[in-house]
């Protein structure tokens, strides 16, 4: 799956990563409804960091169609209240590919 981090490039990422990234999503959904700033901004830390660490850069000249995209490391709390789904920023199952 190909991620996009706003700001920063995209990583092509495995599935098999998908549950460690939906347990800090879904602490960073509780940390925007309860408008913790503190643990929000941990959180999103953690998670690009997730992101980047698991994942494989890709080219910056590359532009394949990302797949799921995450707010950049600075984004207010506001601004991914406004990107959230129902399921979060990752959804529960990765996107089916054709």
């Amino acid at each position: 799956m190909i991620v996009r981090i706003m700001g920063e490039g995209q990583v092509r990422l495995d599935d098999s990563h998908f549950p460690k990234l939906n347990e800090l999503d879904d602490e960073l959904m509780t940390e925007v409804e309860q408008g913790d700033h503190e643990g929000f901004r941990r959180t999103l830390a953690a998670l690009l960091e997730a992101v980047r660490s698991m994942g494989t850069p890709l080219p910056d000249d590359s532009l394949e169609p990302s797949e799921l995209i995450l707010p950049a490391p600075e984004a207010t709390i506001e601004e991914v209240r406004a990107m959230l789904s129902e399921e979060g920023l990752i959804p529960l199952e990765p996107p089916a590919r054709s």
